[in-house]
């Protein structure tokens, strides 16, 4: 580093009177007064031009301390206005409004970013309660949380990390903030550093998103209801008109059945009809129930889930057992079709992919709704698994249950295998479903 000139003797702070070689001379310097002070004193009146020397060398010295203390004391004062320049110029640069109010609660600092936010001048604000930037309805407890946080003891933290924080604008307009606040001491007095944000645009888009979401969520729902009304429909007829005309053609082959000869060489090719017959007329039951199962509109849930579980296990293998409470409460029909639907998509799941050889199914009711758990003993299903887009049915069941109200879980059971927990409301947005 090139050093010139009388910048050599000058130190990091730029004071000539701390430089070592300065510090080093004058320390000798007074050094050298006390002895002769010293001698003066031990000598007297013997020698008075040498008492004489060390008051007037004295004098010099104190004159000298008298000047260098001044000057220190302007330098320091100058440096103090340079920092507060400094300090102002950042506060009024920074993006966010910088508020900061004494123990009274009285505003002593108001940056540039606080008056854009507030459309209002600091000159207006400086020594005005802080309550004038809040809503009237929130003025009484925020000044009561200002005061509690500052007997915590605790130098910062965020407000309002549960509830959104409202503030006003000096033309009235209400508006959501995100703060944080700070509190230091100085001179023995208290301050409090509010930091804050207009997130009125963020909570625009928030709303706006939630709004949609809630739009599609019900889009969802009747899209559901209107697919479940379908299936119904479709089941009817397929269990009313179809199976009575499987049923009259059944009943016309067994009459043509017994009008032909034993030993006629069509009473075998009948007897396949019959048999293909009987297969075609399982099968449309089949699809029916797969449909809607007509037992859930009239039974309701615990006969539809009990037959369920039992034709499960029948077509499956599986080792299966539902417990279901001796008195179900009567449920919305929307409540119902959910929770049947998500067993029935639970035990598909099972089947497909678990390869398990036991399935528990358990109803119950407590505290207004209606709880259920499906778990098998198989492979289980990996976290991963849950995202993947392939997993529409998981994703259905779960916008369903959540349009209702309720919740959904899926987890690891304690047998290995898979566990399914869901909660629905009996009652509540059932009927905002059905509206």
């Amino acid at each position: 580093m090139r050093v010139e000139g009388a910048g050599a003797l000058t130190s990091v702070k730029r004071s000539f009177f701390r430089h070592p070689a300065v510090v080093a001379t004058g320390s000798a310097g007074l050094v050298a007064l006390l002895g002769l002070n010293v001698t003066a004193f031990v000598r007297g009146v013997q020698s008075p031009w040498l008492l004489g020397a060390a008051i007037i060398a004295d004098m010099v010295v104190i004159g000298l301390g008298i000047l260098f203390a001044a000057r220190e004391v302007l330098q320091a004062d100058s440096r103090i206005e340079a920092s507060k320049a400094q300090l102002e110029a950042i506060v009024d640069s920074a993006m966010d409004a910088i508020i900061t109010v004494d123990e009274a609660q009285n505003i002593v600092l108001f940056n540039r970013a606080a008056e854009q936010v507030f459309r209002v001048r600091r000159e207006e604000m400086l020594g005005t309660p802080l309550d004038r930037l809040l809503p009237a309805r929130f003025r009484g407890a925020h000044r009561g949380h200002i005061e509690i946080f500052g007997r915590t003891g605790v130098t910062s933290r965020r407000m309002g990390d549960v509830t959104t924080l409202w503030g006003v604008r000096a033309d009235g307009e209400e508006f959501p903030i995100e703060a944080s606040i700070s509190q230091a001491l100085e001179s023995g007095k208290r301050y409090y550093t509010v930091i804050l944000r207009d997130i009125t645009l963020r909570k625009q888009a928030e709303d706006a998103l939630l709004e949609s979401q809630r739009e599609l969520r019900q889009l969802s729902a009747r899209v559901l209801e209107a697919r479940e009304e379908e299936k119904a429909h479709i089941a009817r007829e397929l269990h009313d008109e179809l199976g009575q005309l499987l049923t009259a053609l059944k009943m016309d082959l067994g009459w043509l059945r017994e009008r032909l000869p034993a030993a006629s060489e069509l009473a075998p090719r009948t007897a396949e009809m019959g048999v293909l017959l009987d297969r075609t007329v399982t099968a449309t039951r089949r699809i029916s129930a797969d449909l809607r199962p007509l037992m859930l509109d009239d039974l309701g849930l615990a006969d539809a889930a009990s037959w369920l579980v039992d034709d499960f296990a029948k077509r499956s293998g599986i080792t299966s057992r539902i417990d279901v409470p001796a008195e179900l409460p009567e449920v919305s029909k929307a409540v119902g079709t959910a929770v049947y639907r998500a067993i029935q998509e639970s035990l598909t799941n099972i089947a497909r992919h678990a390869g398990a050889s036991s399935a528990w199914v358990v109803l119950g009711v407590e505290d207004g709704a209606i709880h259920v758990e499906v778990e098998d003993d198989g492979r289980g299903i990996a976290p991963e698994d849950l995202g993947k887009s392939r997993s529409l049915g998981l994703k259905g069941m779960r916008e369903r249950i959540a349009f209702l109200g309720g919740t959904l879980e899926i987890a690891r059971a304690p047998r290995g295998g898979t566990r399914l927990q869901l909660r629905v409301p009996l009652r509540g947005l059932a009927e905002e479903t059905a509206a």
